[in-house]
């Protein structure tokens, strides 16, 4: 792709062309120099793009069904004609690298719908939950018209919260399980989340939902919501039978009418804008190591013996002045 490209590019993403989005997508996750410069290009053309979204962070451990939840909370979404928009980030080897990107698969139904976009991408060993391009792939989705953006985490522990840092509303997914659950699941998350949705909700675990709906609600009361002025719901229900699941997105609507209205949404958003200026500084110092062969090629040959410390000192320091070029 070359520079002339991106403008085009630009007016396809903002008219709604799906291979479009796909490609703006790819181009904003590769770790390649010339391709992080066009990337940076179609992201300042998109700047322009004004959209009153809603960004949804779904979170929670594994096995919770977080897929088979937001398939089922897509619907009533689509209803009320909103266009949805689904990152789902996936696992990535740490032996082969690649990931399984198979969350396209278990949202059949909706990934048949003209108003639904579904991207899964690989979280290319990054341990916020999410991947090093999210942001700007949320960017690109907005300027293509989506109003509703949802990003499934890879998980749920005390790193999965960079989510946190890019949307607006943070929703934790839960299994039954009571006591014993509320031991596994990390404090840190539970803090961060503005709503807590108990999964599977149904059958012989009926009742264990109860229970642990009950168990949830005696802990919040330790804890300061992180909201001005809002108490943390804490709903069950079932995705797979499809109950619930309106009551859920009811309490994301009125959680989002109450962002507007105290200015919470704007604030948040400018201060999440900060951050993720300080994040992508970063990745473009990672980045910029990655893409530089000789620098991985050299860094490998390192051994770590004393009589070769002042030697791998020496060359750190010539790295880093490298990088630095790099990023002026």
């Amino acid at each position: 792709m070359k520079t002339s490209d991106i403008e085009l590019l630009a007016q396809s993403i903002t008219s709604g062309d799906r291979k479009a989005i796909a490609n703006g997508i790819t181009l904003v996750e590769s770790t390649k120099e010339e391709d992080q410069a066009l990337a940076e290009q179609l992201l300042d053309k998109l700047k322009t793009s004004t959209n009153n979204s809603i960004r949804i962070g779904i979170s929670g451990p594994p096995g919770v069904g977080k897929s088979t939840f937001i398939e089922a909370l897509g619907h009533p979404v689509l209803d009320t004609g909103e266009r949805l928009a689904i990152l789902a980030i996936d696992p990535s080897s740490s032996i082969s690298g690649g990931s399984i990107l198979g969350d396209k698969t278990r949202m059949e139904s909706l990934s048949r719908s003209e108003n639904t976009f579904i991207r899964p991408s690989p979280s290319s060993g990054n341990l916020g939950g999410v991947n090093r391009s999210t942001r700007e792939s949320i960017s690109i989705l907005e300027a293509a018209g989506y109003s509703v953006v949802l990003v499934e985490t890879v998980g749920v522990g005390q790193a999965e919260t960079e989510v946190f840092e890019m949307t607006d509303i943070f929703l934790v997914l839960l299994s039954p399980g009571g006591g014993d659950e509320l031991q596994g699941i990390k404090r840190g998350i539970i803090e961060l989340a503005d709503i807590l949705v108990v999964n599977k909700s149904d059958g012989n675990l009926l009742a264990t939902s109860k229970s642990t709906v009950l168990d949830y609600k005696n802990a919040l009361k330790l804890l300061k919501p992180r909201i001005k002025e809002w108490t943390i719901p804490i709903l069950s229900c079932s995705a797979l039978q499809k109950e619930g699941i309106n009551e859920v997105w009811d309490q994301i609507i009125e959680l989002k009418n109450h962002l507007m209205n105290t200015g919470q949404l704007k604030e948040n958003r400018q201060k999440q804008n900060e951050i993720w200026l300080k994040n992508k500084k970063k990745n473009l110092i990672l980045a910029a190591i990655e893409s530089d062969e000789t620098l991985i090629d050299k860094l490998s040959q390192i051994k770590k013996t004393q009589w070769q410390e002042t030697q791998e000192t020496s060359f750190l320091s010539v790295v880093i002045k490298k990088i630095k070029e790099k990023i002026k």
